[in-house]
């Protein structure tokens, strides 16, 4: 069974986060921050528990013997039932420039990548808020937020610098590759590494490849406005 710890806590930034359960307890539906009005596919699940040393720690597998929490995971983009025409909705060009281009190039990743991950998250509201508590544009957890140095998470600036810094080191776990990031954004790095690729969750996979598509619709329309060098370009996949 993997284990996640430490910084590991960050993967709780994908999407919408419920924490639903103990051994005794009965999961419970989750509601995205960013749902649509069709139905949401029954999301993943994560178990988070404490391990012997109190460590606070995570796997996709139940722990035995020990007390745990299902966290079920979802997300705008991952919704199997979308009617979103993922080739051709609205892009967002404009919003949020400084926030997303600085922190782009502070910490070397693509910012069209940084937009796509936005509208697959939040669809670009800075209010975004899920029923947990996953907040703002990159749906940062507060304690996971806090561990990357985000005070306010619901401030646009603090949120996209948070989730940007997580992206850059998901890339940099990855070798630079865009999907195994972005999958280890949505499904938690340790899916990523137990499945040595992309894990075989349908959720997750939908949201790669929606991912994907805006990150190549975002790049192709962003590409004269960015000249800095980036560890996440197309080629990467």
């Amino acid at each position: 069974m993997k284990v996640l710890s430490g910084l590991f806590l960050a993967f709780f930034w994908c999407c919408s986060l419920h924490v639903l359960a103990d051994v005794d307890g009965a999961a419970q539906d989750n509601s995205p921050a960013a749902a649509e009005s069709a139905p949401v596919q029954q999301p993943m699940k994560i178990y988070k528990y404490r391990d012997k040393n109190g460590v606070r720690s995570y796997s996709d597998q139940a722990p035995v013997g020990r007390r745990y929490e299902v966290v079920q995971l979802s997300c705008f983009a991952c919704n199997l039932k979308s009617r979103v025409d993922w080739h051709n909705t609205p892009l967002q060009l404009d919003a949020f420039s400084y926030a997303i281009n600085s922190a782009a190039d502070r910490y070397q990743v693509d910012p069209a990548l940084v937009r796509a991950v936005i509208h697959a998250e939040s669809a670009f509201r800075p209010a975004a808020r899920s029923k947990k508590g996953a907040l703002g544009l990159m749906q940062l957890m507060p304690a996971t937020a806090q561990d990357m140095g985000v005070a306010d998470a619901l401030a646009p600036e603090q949120n996209i610098r948070g989730g940007v810094r997580y992206l850059a080191w998901l890339l940099d776990q990855n070798g630079g590759n865009t999907l195994l990031a972005t999958a280890a954004y949505n499904a938690g790095p340790g899916a990523v590494e137990r499945y040595n690729g992309i894990p075989p969750f349908e959720e997750t996979r939908t949201y790669v490849k929606r991912v994907k598509i805006l990150h190549e619709r975002y790049r192709n329309a962003l590409t004269k406005s960015f000249r800095g060098s980036s560890i996440s370009q197309a080629t990467s996949y």
